[in-house]
Parts: C-alpha cells; sequence; structure tokens
C-alpha cells in the first residue's frame, strides 16, 4: 500500500537522480505549476482501480490511481493530432535509458531528420525516450507506443511527439518504479 512516506521517499529518490539539461534550457524554462507531480482527488464512480495509469491526453495529464480515491498526476506531452496512442494497452517492458530507433514511418515522413537514426541511437540524456521507457503491448503485441522521459522538457504541457506520451525524465524514473510489468494503461482524447 502507498503511504505519504513510501511518497516522498520515492519522489525524493527519483528527484536525486542526475539528469542535464543544456545550460541554455536551464535558464530559459520552467515547468508550469499544473504539469508538476502531485495527489490529486478522482471520482471513484468510473470504476479506477489502484495501480492503474489513465491519461487524458486534451489535458495532457497521466494519472497513476492511488487506494482512497486518489492518483498521483504528472504532466505530460503527447502526439500530434492524429498520431496519438487510442484505447488501453498493458505494459510489458520496462526500460532503463533505454536506446531508440525511430519507426519507419517517422523516417518517411520526415527523412532528414530521422534517417540518420535508423539503425538507432544508444540510451543516454540526448536519447528522445530520455531516462526510462514503458512500452505498451495490446494483445500481445508491441503498439510501438511507450511512456517514456525526454530530453525537451519544455514540450510537457503539449501535443508534440508522434504518438508516445512523453514525460519529465524525474517523473517518468518516479512512475517506473511504482510500477511492474502488467499494469493496464487506457488514454482517452
Amino acid at each position: 500500500m502507498l503511504t505519504r512516506r513510501s511518497f516522498l521517499s520515492g519522489t525524493a529518490a527519483a528527484a536525486a537522480a542526475t539528469f542535464v539539461l543544456p545550460r541554455s534550457a536551464e535558464a530559459a524554462w520552467e515547468l508550469p505549476d499544473p504539469y508538476r507531480a502531485q495527489i490529486v482527488p478522482v471520482r471513484d464512480d468510473f470504476g479506477l482501480r489502484p495501480g492503474e495509469i489513465h491519461v487524458v491526453q486534451s489535458e495532457f495529464f497521466l494519472y497513476l490511481i492511488l487506494p482512497g480515491n486518489r492518483a498521483l498526476r504528472y504532466g505530460v506531452a503527447v502526439g500530434d493530432d492524429g498520431r496519438r496512442f487510442k484505447g488501453s494497452a498493458v505494459i510489458q517492458r520496462k526500460a532503463q535509458w533505454p536506446s531508440w530507433t525511430p519507426t519507419s514511418n517517422m523516417i518517411r515522413r520526415e527523412p532528414e531528420r530521422y534517417a540518420q537514426y535508423k539503425a538507432g541511437m544508444p540510451g543516454g540524456p540526448d536519447n528522445p525516450l530520455g531516462a526510462r521507457a514503458l512500452y505498451l503491448y495490446r494483445n500481445g503485441r508491441d503498439t510501438m507506443y511507450r511512456i517514456h522521459g525526454t530530453p525537451q522538457p519544455w514540450s510537457i504541457g503539449q501535443a508534440v511527439s508522434s504518438g508516445c506520451i512523453r514525460m519529465l525524465n524525474e517523473h517518468v524514473a518516479d512512475l517506473y518504479m511504482r510500477v511492474p510489468v502488467g499494469t493496464r494503461v487506457t488514454t482517452y482524447a
């Protein structure tokens, strides 16, 4: 069971991890208050179960449902219209500092941006998947959508990605520690 003490210690551990932003980004950017991780009340008339993840893409929030009609809410960035993940999935794999390879659709849409990475990019602070990635599967098949960190924290609160759900590296590291493989994820428009 999640207690205030375990929440605070988990958050402190995630915050203690070192994530580096370019100096120009650090000086010019600050996460708006609504997108900071916080515990919020949720209605119990929707059948929400503790441990589930719900993403409301139109509001740019991811909710990890907690006991007692509460949720840990994180700000996120989502895919552009027409590229967003829709429906339910299960986290079937988790990775720390994951490698990244653009999809063939990404390379076809923007070859000047993505073709150079067709063989992949190793994990690290500049990798588009950031510090952690949670891989979404439906019916045992990889959807190619992820909940992941980002080296572009200023994108939080916007529809800018190729479809995945982006989080601050600190936030995705915290979520990574809280959810096991098998966690149900549901997204809403």
